[in-house]
């Protein structure tokens, strides 16, 4: 939950721990026209995107690489389901990370920690030259765990930002955005040239070079900037019973803890085996019954208001349509990557950039064209034509299945050819077009989760948006290993069944924006 006006900071005994601002005033514009703690926010998600962004594109390589050459000799569908997991993983661990900042460490502490536990998650993958797989796939467990608590939660402060809400908001989160891709671009950038070209480990190294970066900007930086909120989570009434829910947390949580190390310790030793692309499919059945479950739990038991079942109905909807968008958008790591790697022509005066290059278009194409939705945004509302976030989905998807016929073209080519390497024009053409879908819905999809939310559920709410994003990764990963050497034939099939189905699910949002605006206005 995010912080009432006025939260009560100290400990038991009524001291006061630290002497800070009271909340800023709504009107703050020291940032581009935004709340200086928007500047915090900013820079310390685009220093979390740097270190993950800035590992993810390497998996897929590092693993399908050879052994001589330092990589672990995995099939690409074996290391196309890890990647899928790891990444859904990272999502998935949102909805306890928001859980856990209402209940217990409030926004900003589970920020911090999170932050500090990516880091260290960093520095074991680095450290896996020499300490071999357990290393890597511990540290990717502390990655999960660390953004799990990171991400929704600082997504949730930028919201509480703005208390009055509407199109500047929206233009918040757009500005927000930025600095996602700002780390996103540099990181495929240093990692990639460095992992590729210098040692894998190299390159894991420095995105966690980067996270630490983030720990200190965040440390210095958030009392200045964001006065009271996130401090306190929420509280029972009671003493008595929110001192018995606090103890109920940290035993499961510590249960939790213990039974994954575990697992990873059987799994490492080598004393049970674990077939990666079983394990994501069964995921994926798993996460949409939880997604299921939670929205029963919310209509059913979660003490809502006729109004405010209405509000999540519509995060319903557009839960199951970001989904549908990020299952193609998330192939960029897997199946658009191992595209890049094996039939895309990246030789440039003589020299053969790394694949991870192309991984930053679209986050450079973000940079550029963010400023420019976020104005496109405010032009319309002030001139009565704002569009509703189910019509600015339908345009995200619409985008996004033009990118990937894009790619149906481009990988008949390579059949055609008899695995001829294609211009990198055409990957570049079809993340532009993704790129507008995603700054169609993404930033969208995070200001309707701030505005929409029942305010008890505010971190919760969070979390079930990138709920949406961890199943759209693991299918993502499932079906992105299919782009194999071995297997020309299947890449077209692979595109336009993405293409075709991101195409249907455009035309039925689109068709939804009616009902769900007059469901809406009667919500007010």
């Amino acid at each position: 939950m995010i912080n009432d006006p006025t939260p009560q900071l100290g400990n038991q005994s009524g001291t006061v721990a630290v002497d800070l601002p009271p909340r800023l005033p709504s009107d703050d514009t020291a940032f581009f026209g935004h709340p200086r703690g928007l500047s915090t926010l900013f820079f310390t998600e685009m220093w979390e995107r740097f270190s993950y962004y800035g590992i993810r594109p390497l998996l897929v390589l590092y693993m399908t690489a050879a052994l001589v050459d330092g990589g672990f000799g995995f099939d690409p569908k074996t290391a196309g389901a890890i990647v899928g997991i790891y990444a859904s993983s990272v999502y998935l661990a949102s909805l306890p990370g928001g859980w856990i900042a209402d209940r217990l460490l409030g926004l900003r502490r589970s920020i911090r920690l999170g932050a500090i536990l990516i880091a260290l998650g960093h520095i074991a993958i680095g450290l896996s030259a020499m300490l071999s797989r357990p290393a890597f796939f511990a540290g990717l467990a502390l990655i999960v765990m660390g953004t799990g608590l990171l991400k929704p939660n600082i997504s949730a402060i930028v919201g509480d930002l703005y208390p009055e809400g509407g199109a500047r908001r929206d233009a918040g989160f757009s500005i927000f955005y930025m600095g996602i891709n700002t780390g996103a671009l540099i990181a495929p950038i240093i990692t990639g040239l460095l992992g590729e070209k210098v040692g894998w480990h190299w390159g894991f190294g420095a995105a966690g070079a980067g996270m630490i970066v983030g720990v200190i900007v965040f440390s210095l930086r958030q009392n200045k900037t964001l006065g009271n909120l996130g401090l306190e989570p929420s509280r029972h009434p009671d003493p008595v019973v929110q001192e018995r829910q606090q103890r109920s947390i940290k035993t499961g949580l510590a249960m939790f803890v213990g039974a994954l190390v575990l697992l990873v310790a059987l799994a490492v030793s080598g004393v049970i085996q674990i077939d990666p692309v079983r394990v994501a499919e069964s995921m994926r059945i798993v996460m949409l019954g939880i997604a299921v479950l939670y929205f029963a739990y919310l209509f059913v038991l979660g003490g809502l208001t006729g109004d405010e079942k209405k509000r999540v109905a519509v995060i319903l909807v557009l839960f199951v349509f970001a989904t549908i968008f990020w299952s193609a958008f998330e192939q960029a790591p897997t199946s658009l990557n191992l595209f890049a790697r094996d039939y895309t022509d990246r030789v440039v005066f003589g020299w053969e950039m790394p694949a991870t290059f192309l991984q930053a278009f679209n986050s450079l194409f973000v940079i550029l064209l963010a400023p420019v939705f976020a104005w496109l945004w405010i032009t319309l509302s002030r001139r009565g034509g704002d569009l509703s976030s189910p019509a600015k989905f339908g345009l995200g998807l619409l985008f996004a299945s033009l990118g990937f016929f894009l790619m149906v073209a481009a990988s008949k080519l390579v059949i055609g050819g008899h695995g001829i390497r294609v211009s990198p024009w055409w990957l570049i053409l079809s993340y532009l077009l993704q790129t507008f879908g995603e700054l169609s819905l993404s930033p969208v999809g995070l200001s309707s989760m701030t505005k929409l939310a029942p305010r008890k559920f505010a971190g919760q709410m969070m979390g079930v948006w990138f709920l949406a994003a961890a199943l759209g990764n693991l299918i993502a990963g499932l079906v992105g290993g299919d782009v194999d050497p071995n297997k020309l034939e299947q890449m077209p099939a692979l595109f336009q069944q993405t293409a075709i189905s991101l195409l249907i699910a455009a035309v039925v949002i689109f068709a939804l924006v009616v009902p769900i605006r007059r469901m809406m206005a009667e919500a007010k």
